[in-house]
């Protein structure tokens, strides 16, 4: 049998009760993880989409240092080349040891890779993850398969869906 649903179709859908369990599911997983007898330095949020998730894991390891590193690796719902548009302060960041890098996602990597590089010694840690990209995290909570879109809390509106038949 053909799967003949289009690729939006194969739907995660996200609540932001669900990630918000899921960001302090990530949280309760690395605490006393860090190299400084268990603590984390910082928190670095890959914007936009780890900035809830950071947030909350920020909130639960109580870290008062928190920064984020903007990377483009989308364009919609495209990926492209991943390209940093603005870094996290370089005196705090160092190699990154210490430093706890939060995203919602790793799709096929290209991110973290491009993060790893410049922070080789951080601790990179995911929400949710799919295949390709999973050798790039240390810690991440759920995966996915890699053919499936999860829809965001932040990218969504509630409104009225047709039934699959007819009608109400």
């Amino acid at each position: 049998m053909t799967d003949t649903r289009l690729p939006h179709e194969k739907g995660f859908h996200i609540s932001w009760d669900q990630i918000h369990r899921d960001s302090r599911a990530l949280a309760w997983r690395l605490d006393g993880q860090g190299p400084d007898d268990g603590a984390w330095r910082a928190v670095v949020a890959i914007t936009r989409g780890g900035m809830a998730p950071a947030m909350i894991a920020a909130r639960e390891l109580d870290i008062r240092t928190v920064d984020t590193i903007s990377v483009k690796s989308y364009d919609h719902q495209d990926q492209a080349d991943a390209m940093v548009l603005k870094a996290p302060d370089a005196e705090l960041m160092g190699d990154g040891t210490g430093i706890l890098v939060i995203d919602d996602l790793v799709d096929s990597g290209k991110t973290l890779e491009l993060v790893r590089a410049r922070y080789p010694n951080a601790h990179f840690a995911t929400v949710y993850a799919k295949p390709k990209g999973r050798p790039q995290v240390d810690t991440f909570i759920t995966e996915v398969s890699q053919d499936t879109w999860i829809f965001f809390p932040w990218d969504m509106a509630l409104q009225y869906v047709e039934p699959y038949r007819g009608k109400d």
